[in-house]
């Protein structure tokens, strides 16, 4: 029953059928006094394919597997004339690889159907009509038209009309979004009402759909130590059980003096029981239903070795702009020095700062609101945590925090306001700052409050001042804070905590991807919040989540608990049942018969439970 390619699953149920059509006859015949001819038949209808997989294993060295197993039991009760027995071992093994099969495929099929997401077609205007192609056609610039009811094929910018856009397949979001000329729209997304024209500003193999099907298509391939652990398990498991079948088949008639034929069997018995197909299907089975199950809810998990880390946390660690707060800044205040007007000093911010797609910047230009002429800037040099560096007509200005005054020898007054300070320099004279505010998401208290159960640390680093860190924690009730930190500190503070953390407990650091892929890489989980098109963060982060909402970090450890929660129980139910049922196997109170029973209900049971992982409606509270 391990191996479960889609090959078999056709052939399965005929060689099922025509095995038990040729057993009833041989029975019939065998009151008749004809031969085995017929059982032999049946015998190699069921198990033919079992023989010569046996056989090809063999060959090339791999002697301990379930077909090795299967084969020497069966072949053994045909040696002691238990024809209808080999059968129906060979029948009921078929029968119960056809079912984990029909599992396997379910399972497949709902996390394909979650995630189906790629759109077939692209509609591009080519002389007046509308013509159909293939994603993979279009280009950087091209204009594609997405209609009512479809999905969108591509990332890109709306260039002409207005929609509502269905981002749950995304993000798991049930409610829409209206976007309008000038929005960014994703792929994946469906068109509720309207008709866009989008320019498109990525070739389909960089569009979010195309991450999001290649991390879902390789999610499984890491394994976790618990899949490690089994595979070494049945590595020693099932050659110590073929030696203990050969010892139960020879010893006891030397010393007790009984027929051969008894203890042959139990040994036969012993076999087919000690097959570990439960272990070996139903654990990558129930990481994998779990990843399924936490994509319905925008939660991508890149590898299932990453949820056995995330059902453990020590420390939860957030970054502040854009991951508890909204990241939507404004200015709030202009403050000038050396007899400027405050619309000078924005404008003068504004140019500095026209280059940068950091938020903080996109405030500074939305509060100018003016046309910035581009040709008097050049020279620019962006450094994470400090600021910028650039040349506006001539001059050089620097903007950004009061390190990049300091780092530059920039005599400012330094305040201390809540709120973003942003400090403007020119030509190493101070110019005044601005303030820059900030607000906390709607769900980050709750998402605060749920963690603080789950984990021993809840913690918030930032690169802001600290009035304005200390205000945001104490509306958050986060205790242990940390401001005024650059790239580099933040991945100091987490590897800081990872030298203190229990061996068995994880550090999770959850941002935003915009300045945090060090942190994100540097944690035993990274978190990227928010990051449906981020490819930096996407790339950096074990654990993608599609929409800015800080309540998914607890609802992914959730799942992730859960998960590792049927997985232990399929663990524990296994072995324990299979012990149970070799010792009656070996005291001769099972057959042959009730082994193979035992067998199959015992890997459906676990599957079945494994699946459990994808159903199972999961809930923050």
């Amino acid at each position: 029953m391990c191996e479960h390619d889609s090959e078999n699953k056709g052939s399965s149920g005929i060689y099922i059928t025509l095995a038990v059509i040729v057993l009833i006859f041989g029975v019939q015949q065998d009151y008749l006094n004809t031969t085995a001819l017929l059982y032999i038949s049946a015998y190699i209808i069921a198990g033919g394919e079992i023989l010569t997989k046996a056989a090809i294993n063999l060959y090339k060295g791999h002697l301990f597997d379930e077909n090795f197993l299967m084969s020497i039991a069966t072949i053994g009760a045909i040696i002691i004339g238990e024809y209808p027995e080999a059968i129906m071992v060979m029948v009921l093994y078929r029968l119960g690889e056809y079912l984990q099969n029909k599992a396997i495929s379910k399972s497949r099929k709902s996390i394909s159907s979650l995630m189906d997401i790629r759109s077939e077609y692209a509609n591009i205007e080519e002389n007046g009509i509308i013509v159909r192609k293939s994603p993979k056609e279009v280009h950087i610039n091209d204009i594609i038209i997405v209609q009512t009811g479809e999905k969108v094929p591509l990332d890109g910018t709306i260039t002409e009309g207005h929609a509502t856009i269905d981002f749950s397949v995304l993000t798991g979001e049930s409610l829409p979004k209206e976007l309008r000329i000038g929005d960014s729209v994703l792929s994946g997304c469906i068109n509720r009402d309207g008709l866009l024209k989008i320019k498109v500003n990525k070739e389909y193999e960089e569009t979010t759909v195309s991450k999001i099907l290649e991390l879902v298509e390789h999610a499984n391939s890491k394994k976790t130590k618990t899949e490690n652990f089994i595979t070494k398990f049945a590595r020693y498991y099932t050659p110590a059980v073929v030696f203990l079948a050969t010892i139960l088949a020879i010893l006891p008639p030397l010393i007790i003096s009984e027929p051969y034929t008894i203890w042959l069997e139990r040994a036969l018995t012993f076999l087919v029981i000690s097959c570990p197909c439960a272990l070996v299907i139903s654990i990558p089975l129930g990481f994998f239903a779990g990843i399924g199950g936490a994509s319905r809810h925008g939660v991508l998990i890149k590898g299932s070795n990453y949820i056995e880390s995330l059902s453990k946390p020590y420390a939860i660690v957030f970054d502040k702009t854009g991951t508890l707060t909204k990241g939507s800044f404004t200015v709030t205040d202009i403050k000038p020095a050396d007899g400027l007007s405050k619309l000078e000093l924005l404008k003068l911010a504004a140019t500095a700062e026209n280059y940068s797609n950091h938020p903080i910047a996109t405030s500074i230009k939305t509060a100018y609101k003016k046309m910035i002429d581009t040709s008097t800037i050049s020279d620019i040099t962006e450094k994470a945590g400090e600021g910028i560096k650039a040349k506006v007509n001539g001059h050089t200005v620097l903007i950004g925090s009061k390190r990049l005054m300091e780092v530059n020898d920039i005599k400012y007054e330094p305040v201390n306001k809540t709120g973003t300070i942003i400090y403007v320099a020119e030509d190493s004279k101070y110019k005044g700052y601005l303030i820059i505010s900030d607000e906390e998401k709607e769900d980050s208290v709750k998402a605060i409050q749920i963690l603080k159960k789950l984990a021993d640390k809840v913690i918030m680093l930032t690169g802001d001042n600290k009035s304005t860190a200390e205000l945001i924690a104490q509306k958050l009730k986060i205790t242990e804070y940390y401001s005024q930190l650059l790239p580099t500190e933040k991945v100091k503070k987490i590897e800081e905590l990872i030298e203190i953390k229990p061996d068995n407990k994880s550090i999770i650091f959850a941002g935003d991807g915009i300045n945090d892929a060090p942190v994100l890489a540097r944690a035993d989980i990274g978190i990227a919040m928010g990051a449906i098109g981020s490819d930096a963060a996407i790339e950096a982060a074990d654990v993608v989540i599609m929409d800015d909402k800080p309540i998914k970090v607890a609802l992914a450890i959730k799942i992730a608990q859960k998960t590792m929660q049927i997985i232990k129980q399929n663990i524990i139910f296994i072995i324990v049942t299979k012990a149970l049922f070799l010792l009656l196997g070996g005291i001769g109170l099972m057959t042959i018969w009730g082994a193979v029973f035992a067998d199959v209900g015992v890997a459906l049971i676990s599957i079945l439970n494994s699946m459990r992982a994808l159903k199972t409606d999961f809930t923050v509270r």
